[in-house]
């Protein structure tokens, strides 16, 4: 049953609205501005009904505290005035309704019905915003080795203002999850955070993900649609391997960056966008500037601040702290018991070395949690390329000089083991994994059924 306060200096509006909704609603009834703001600080109401003309404090200074101290409180203003200016400003300040005196029964009880929906709806953002906190706010980034402790100062200096950041690091180190991070810590955390892999878009499609189209800008174009910069206007952009955009792309997003406005496909409105830009990349672009694939004027745009994750072989006693966190997560999540790791099956996690980073820890902690009986883990539990890690820490080289493996092999061991990395490294992108090999994807696809049948 819905908790409603009814604010009125008459006493017979007041007892008709408790008469009116008494059956459905939990109603109270105070005759003052002052009297609301005190049983508000007391209790929680799901609707506020609020009087606009009333001696004292009056309805419009009544409704700034509310909107102030109780954001998530509707409130239906009630008004025998014909003064539209004062209907308009409390709409303006927060008001969610407005109906005249003396109200329609029927029209009561539905302003008040969407009153408390609303109410409702908005309780649940706010809890889920709470909850989007917890998970990417700062905390959740794990690691205590001195370099992560690097990383997050440099969140905490960034987060409060609005510079473009440039995050570097390898696929799997956790890029999104600071560029959320620097998000939740600053000052457009309850805006919008639009995520875009630059790499996952087709060449052709690159403009109209970014920019958008209007209805009949192409062939399929039956309708228009947001870009990724109008849906993140006033929030955080966030360009995932910002490096594989081409360079007609750099140049429409450089323009973008620096006027601050677009046009989107086939369209004629200038459409002006305040966003602020966390760019990622797992490539050297200063490289890619020399090499003439990365334009210099927008690397000096996106690499404002820069910030470099390291990869977790340089940060391996964090291990131990992540593999824990992944597996209590998992254990939370699935509602059971978490798994502990044996000694000697750590000294081989240790050893690994983790070319897919924290994202393939990851992986490996939901398939032990899946996978192993009981609640220990030992190393006959842990997957194949980790245990096989210790052999193949000795250079493949000298292995075959010591005779302990033939040169077919190695050439045959190195080839899938480098394939198999390009492909953890491109999150499983055989398009660009090929390109990385310098393969074709036909090519690719015939050596790694090649090595499934080996497997």
């Amino acid at each position: 049953m819905a908790r409603i306060l009814a604010v009125d200096d008459q006493k017979e509006i007041r007892e008709s609205i408790k008469i009116s909704l008494k059956p459905d609603h939990k109603v109270t009834t105070v005759e003052s501005g002052e009297k609301c703001l005190d049983s508000l600080s007391r209790d929680e109401f799901d609707c506020v009904l609020l009087d606009l003309m009333m001696p004292g404090r009056g309805g419009i200074e009544t409704l700034r505290d509310i909107a102030a101290q109780y954001p998530a409180t509707p409130v239906v203003m009630l008004t025998a005035t014909k003064d539209v200016r004062l209907v308009v400003e409390a709409m303006k300040i927060g008001a969610f309704d407005y109906l005249t005196k003396p109200a329609d029964l029927e029209e009561l009880r539905m302003a008040v019905k969407r009153a408390i929906e609303k109410g409702a709806l908005e309780r649940e953002l706010n809890r889920l915003r709470a909850e989007i906190g917890k998970i990417y706010g700062l905390p959740n980034v794990v690691g205590k080795h001195p370099a992560m402790q690097e990383v997050y100062e440099r969140v905490e200096m960034v987060a409060p203002r609005k510079s473009n950041v440039l995050i570097i690091g390898e696929s799997g180190t956790g890029k999104e999850l600071v560029a959320r991070a620097i998000q939740q810590q600053g000052p457009l955390k309850d805006k919008p955070f639009v995520p875009v892999n630059c790499a996952a878009i087709p060449l052709n499609l690159v403009e109209d993900e970014l920019f958008g189209h209007e209805r009949g800008a192409f062939t399929d174009a039956r309708t228009s649609r947001e870009g990724c910069f109008e849906q993140a206007n006033g929030g955080t952009l966030f360009l995932d391997e910002i490096s594989e955009l081409d360079t007609g792309s750099q140049a429409k997003l450089l323009r973008v960056l620096q006027e601050r406005e677009f046009k989107r496909v086939g369209g004629s409105e200038t459409i002006n966008v305040e966003v602020r830009l966390i760019a990622a990349t797992n490539k050297d672009l200063s490289k890619l500037v020399e090499e003439g694939a990365f334009r210099r004027d927008l690397f000096y745009r996106v690499h404002v601040v820069p910030l470099r994750i390291p990869p977790l072989r340089e940060r391996k006693t964090d291990i131990p702290l992540l593999l824990g966190h992944f597996l209590r997560k998992i254990s939370k999540r699935e509602g059971i018991e978490p798994k502990e790791i044996s000694p000697d099956a750590m000294e081989h996690l240790m050893n690994h070395k983790w070319p897919g980073n924290v994202r393939e820890l990851e992986n490996m902690a939901e398939q032990l949690m899946a996978l192993v009986r009981g609640n220990r883990v030992e190393i006959e539990h842990l997957p194949g390329g980790v245990v096989e890690q210790d052999r193949s820490s000795m250079p493949l080289q000298e292995m075959v000089l010591n005779g302990q493996m033939s040169l077919p092999d190695a050439v045959e061991e190195f080839e899938i083991e480098t394939i198999k990395r390009a492909l953890i490294l491109h999150e499983g992108n055989k398009t660009h994994a090929a390109k990385a090999l310098g393969l074709t994807r036909r090519v690719l696809g015939y050596k790694m059924k090649s090595i499934d049948e080996i497997g």
